[in-house]
């Protein structure tokens, strides 16, 4: 194939300065077919096959091929076939005797008409997309993995991101509600994955039903939901964006934070400064795009929804009560009864009778007992030889001076010490354990070892008033005669300062 340069020299050369075709051969040293065809295109026109070539021995088998292609549609990425594994199956179980080029040509045609295509999308202002996402981080010193939620705004780029320990139910609520509180609104619509925190079945036409958490959580908002199709992430490529960008710039290096609480505000600062730079092919920064949206957004409710998941329970014989494969103590009063159990993201709250009866920290491990010791002192002062071995009071973490007052209380009293020393204890059932622990200290300080004074002391630190103690009511301490002082008492010191 010839150069353009060599085309621009015959063609001008015939052309222009009126030259035969004969003369243009006999210049340029080329066959005379060669400068009419030069002088027909100006450009060489490149090497076109006038009639394909037929496949006979392939023909047969092209069927067997898109048939192969189609089969690795659901089979794993890395174990699917390759053009030369396809050759090799032809050839050994249809025997094939053509060769290899053939058969990878007509692979690459087929696999490109087999590739998905899309349709551009436009973003009218106030809709959303929301999912979740997973990093690695250090969270208290400890390396975990994180999932994050993520909310995109699609017209403007708007990002939202918040950390959980888990993709449960209550993370899903509690990062929508922290969402439309970041925003100062609530989207029109929402568009989701099918995942099964939102989805509870999807019917036979196309329906979906939502499970109960999800429709409170609309109910309470009133966003219209939209759903992607099953295994089709690029149905919310937005939001699947966010996620690899949050992955990449947010969480790149690996994040450290003494608590998610301060991992989740160094979060949402990012994104308050993403807003503040342009996306894509954009004049505008993500800020200035996002007057649009909040334009179009609806108001926020006077109240923003729980972000819990609501279980009915019922507490044990030995109080406890299990929420997602722990347990979790009550008072030892509500044992045998009827419970609701909310669990948040870093809470887990009881009621009975739509009463509160106990609140915990949440543990994401599993099998773990977390016990509150106060909810046992009742029953243990009924039964106060268990006193020692009871699992709730192993490792509370009191002040030495109560294990002093124990050991006071019973060098005197003997077993009614024990019982003695379990009342004091529940004083911090309604008393701060500072407050019980400083009138511990000043009751053995006073010498007033027993647990009515213990509590008219912390009862005067409360209500700031002067400490009167009664010591007739307290047999059991040791006498004391106060006399009246007498002035011959000072005249003996008089005479022992003269000698």
């Amino acid at each position: 194939m010839f150069a353009v340069e060599v085309y621009a020299a015959v063609r001008h050369f015939v052309m222009i300065e009126r030259n035969s075709q004969r003369d243009a051969a006999r210049v340029f040293g080329l066959s005379r077919e060669t400068i009419s065809k030069m002088c027909r295109f100006s450009l060489p026109p490149g090497y076109t096959r006038t009639k394909p070539v037929a496949k006979p021995k392939l023909g047969t088998l092209v069927p067997v091929i898109d048939a192969i292609l189609a089969a690795d549609g659901a089979a794993p990425v890395k174990q699917r076939h390759t053009a030369k594994r396809i050759f090799e199956r032809l050839r050994d179980e249809h025997g094939y005797a053509g060769g290899y080029t053939v058969v990878k040509d007509h692979v690459r045609i087929a696999r490109g008409r087999l590739r998905e295509t899309f349709v551009p999308l436009a973003h009218p202002p106030g809709h959303a997309q929301v999912d979740f996402g997973e990093a690695v981080g250090m969270i208290g010193g400890i390396r975990q993995k994180i999932h994050f939620f993520c909310m995109d705004v699609p017209q403007s780029d708007a990002p939202f991101v918040k950390a959980f320990p888990r993709e449960t139910t209550e993370a899903f609520l509690d990062g929508h509600v922290s969402a439309f509180a970041f925003f100062g609104g609530v989207p029109l619509s929402i568009l989701y994955d099918n995942t099964t925190i939102a989805v509870a079945k999807i019917c036979g036409d196309g329906k979906r039903e939502r499970t109960r958490a999800f429709t409170e959580l609309q109910s309470h908002y009133l966003f219209r939901d939209r759903f992607g199709r099953p295994g089709k992430g690029n149905d919310k490529g937005k939001v699947e964006g966010l996620v690899k960008y949050a992955r990449s710039n947010f969480m790149t290096p690996i994040p450290q934070a003494a608590s998610f609480d301060d991992l989740n505000a160094m979060l949402a600062d990012r994104c308050r400064q993403r807003q503040g730079e342009i996306a894509g092919r954009h004049s505008e920064t993500i800020r200035e795009r996002l007057v649009a949206d909040l334009a179009t957004f609806r108001d926020l409710p006077a109240v923003a929804l729980e972000p819990c998941e609501k279980r009915a329970a019922r507490v044990s014989s030995t109080a406890l009560v299990r929420y997602r494969c722990n347990d979790y103590s009550v008072p030892t009063a509500f044992g045998f009864r009827d419970v609701l159990v909310k669990g948040f993201v870093d809470e887990v709250v009881i009621l009975c009778a739509g009463e509160e009866i106990a609140r915990h920290r949440r543990s994401y491990a599993s099998g773990v007992f977390v016990f509150d010791p106060l909810h046992y002192l009742m029953l243990i002062e009924m039964k106060p030889n268990a006193l020692d071995q009871a699992a709730p009071l192993q490792g509370w973490d009191l002040p030495e001076t109560f294990q002093h007052l124990r050991h006071l209380l019973e060098a005197r009293m003997g077993n009614r010490g024990k019982r003695e020393f379990i009342q004091v204890l529940r004083l911090m059932e309604a008393m701060p354990m500072e407050i019980v622990a400083g009138a511990v200290s000043e009751a053995i300080r006073l010498g007033a070892i027993g647990f009515d004074a213990i509590k008219l002391i912390a009862l005067s630190r409360i209500e700031r008033r002067p400490l009167r103690l009664d010591l007739a009511r307290y047999p059991h301490l040791p006498k004391m005669e106060v006399r009246t002082t007498a002035a011959a008492d000072y005249a003996v010191l008089v005479a022992e300062q003269a000698a």
